[in-house]
């Protein structure tokens, strides 16, 4: 299978290269131009990216500042020295995060009456930039976060948790800007694509009372749309694309494989975020290595299915890889898979057999893709 698996990666990198921060920002340059930004604020895995597509023009006039992922800069970003980038901790917060919460914060306060703020927001943005509410300590951010991570919490209640304890989320940090003008261009990392839950609200409007706009410049129905696009151009029949990956990862992965297997051949596209629950202890991989794990147990010994499961931002969970390729051979390529599953372990077993999908930082993050290829038989 090969041929699968490199027809499924060309797909997968074709999804992501439709959402892409800086083509998704710079298809809003007129936009921009209007706003005349005063100040530009990236904040997010995709923040250099989504920097990078704004015209060099404004970048020479404004203040610019880009939060990011420890890792996400590139070392050829190519962006003027005059935009400054601070790298922060993600997904547990860490003192960076404190300290990027706090410039970013300087940032938008030290604007004045006249001025106008681009506010660059892409999922990552809660664990990268925080400022806490009185009494509540570092500590205690930590070990909520790392709860709520290990308890198959979604990303909604992930996120609701988030607003409680800080002054920047829930629209806290447009509140204190007393510029003329917002425009707020994100990329979505969540179901429904409401600001309001995109790096926990960090780009709402909450008490800012002038002149707000915000524009979703990239979601997972794009990045899946542009994966069918470029299957039916290799001649293949699209039967589902659809955005279902929620809820706990062994549920997802059994109503998948009930699907591709009760459907015809052709290809599946699924995106979304499900979740999972994690042991004490657990071992290397993140969300969609078990998935892609577990669907390599449903398909295993099965002929003619090759399934690829990837996060968009080029990581699953702690790791460096994005996820997984697998098909009927993978489960048995050697000993141990069971085992790796019940000690979310799957990461380690898919690196063993060589089904790991790594891509490196993508410059976007619009949660994941599962594309499941069927041939005819």
């Amino acid at each position: 299978m090969t041929g699968a698996r490199d027809t499924l990666r060309r797909y997968f990198l074709a999804g992501v290269s439709a959402v892409r921060g800086q083509d998704a920002v710079a298809t809003q340059q007129q936009a921009i131009a209007d706003l005349a930004p005063s100040a530009i604020l990236s904040v997010g895995k995709a923040a250099v990216s989504m920097m990078q597509g704004v015209d060099p023009a404004h970048l020479d006039r404004a203040r610019a500042l880009a939060i990011t992922k420890t890792g996400h800069v590139g070392h050829d970003h190519g962006l003027p020295a005059t935009v400054e980038i601070i790298e922060s901790s993600h997904p547990v917060p860490d003192r960076p995060s404190l300290e990027a919460g706090r410039r970013a914060r300087d940032l938008v306060v030290g604007l004045g009456p006249r001025d106008s703020l681009l506010l660059l927001v892409s999922g990552g943005a809660s664990a990268l930039v925080e400022m806490l509410q009185e009494g509540v300590t570092l500590d205690d951010l930590a070990a909520r976060t790392r709860t709520a991570l290990a308890s198959g919490a979604d990303i909604h209640a992930i996120n609701a948790e988030r607003r409680q304890v800080s002054r920047l989320k829930g629209g806290g940090l447009l509140s204190e800007f007393s510029g003329s003008r917002v425009l707020v261009l994100a990329i979505s990392d969540v179901s429904g694509d409401s600001i309001a839950v995109i790096g926990s609200g960090l780009g709402a409007k909450g008490d800012y009372a002038g002149a707000y706009e915000c524009r979703i410049v990239a979601s997972n129905a794009i990045a899946r749309e542009a994966v069918a696009d470029c299957a039916r151009a290799d001649g293949h029949r699209v039967i589902s694309n659809e955005e279902s990956l929620y809820g706990d990862v062994g549920e997802v992965a059994r109503r998948i494989a009930q699907q591709v297997g009760d459907g015809p051949p052709g290809l599946y596209i699924f995106g979304g975020e499900p979740t999972v629950i994690l042991p004490d202890n657990p071992g290397q991989g993140g969300r969609n290595q078990a998935l892609a794990l577990m669907l390599a147990r449903a398909f295993s010994g099965q002929v003619g299915l090759c399934c690829l499961v990837g996060g968009t931002d080029g990581n699953d969970g702690p790791t460096t890889a994005a996820g997984g390729i697998v098909d009927g051979t993978t489960y048995r390529a050697a000993a141990g898979a069971g085992a790796a599953l019940a000690a979310a372990d799957s990461g380690t077993y898919l690196r063993e057999v060589s089904a790991v999908l790594e891509t490196g930082p993508t410059g976007t993050n619009v949660m994941d893709l599962a594309i499941v290829l069927k041939s005819g038989g």
